[in-house]
């Protein structure tokens, strides 16, 4: 099973007032473990960033001025999330953005549904935490995911957060990435190992003197309890599945 954790950064909030994306950043992940592969593009949006906006991610205009268009990086982006399922933190503000991009270069896709499946992590964690805050800061402090080197946001670190609590809340990463053969031989050594000790354990059953004391004594305590039989032998006679 292939995801890309995704996440962008664009000029402002509305894309119906034409802003753009200017930043796109992308994991991935295969059978539930992080790959090294990502995909990360800085883009020139031909417009103005909103000052709320550069506030939050810290990108300038002046900085982007020698960054691709999006027409230019569409072919290897599409590419890279094609036939995977998109894990993106608020889907509709990411996707909605995206697809903006691709009907403005009048892409033969025309929308991310068409490319690829997507899961929204903000309505499931709404889900899973009902009247709490689901913001992706709340949900690194809910389940004590790092996140002390985050300043500003930005695509690709967000991406990679965001892949670590995709795995937290939905149950956790598989293994280590390269690690993962050698984990997996640990395990049955330690699986193997496991079994050898239990064939090894001795079973000591009771002699027949021990038996007979023992219902002595279990005797003696129904007739201190004026019972004709001692709650040990009533367990006794319970049947495992009564």
């Amino acid at each position: 099973m292939r995801q890309v954790v995704l996440d962008t950064e664009t000029t402002g909030l509305d894309v119906t007032e034409g802003h753009r994306i200017i930043e796109i950043g992308a994991v991935e992940i295969i059978n539930r473990t992080i790959t090294d592969r990502v995909y990360h593009q800085y883009l020139n949006p031909e417009r103005d960033i909103d000052a709320g906006a550069q506030e939050v991610h810290g990108i300038s205009l002046e900085s982007l001025q020698d960054k691709p268009k999006f027409v230019d990086v569409c072919a290897e982006f599409i590419d890279f999330i094609r036939d995977s399922e998109l894990i993106i933190h608020n889907a509709a503000f990411d996707v909605g953005f995206i697809d903006n991009e691709l009907q403005n270069i009048k892409h033969e896709s025309g929308r991310v549904s068409q490319v690829c499946t997507v899961f929204d992590t903000l309505i499931y964690a709404r889900k899973l935490h009902p009247g709490q805050r689901n913001s992706l800061d709340a949900l690194c402090k809910r389940y004590e995911i790092d996140n002390s080197h985050r300043e500003l946001h930005g695509a690709l670190l967000d991406a990679q957060i965001l892949a670590d609590v995709y795995l937290a809340m939905t149950g956790g990463q598989v293994s280590l990435g390269l690690n993962a053969e050698a984990t997996r031989r640990q395990q049955k050594k330690v699986s193997k190992k496991n079994m050898q000790q239990h064939l090894d354990l001795k079973i000591l059953s009771a002699s027949d003197q021990e038996v007979a004391e023992h219902e002595k004594l279990l005797m003696h305590i129904a007739q201190n309890n004026d019972s004709q039989t001692s709650l040990w032998n009533e367990l006794e006679e319970v049947k495992p599945n009564s």
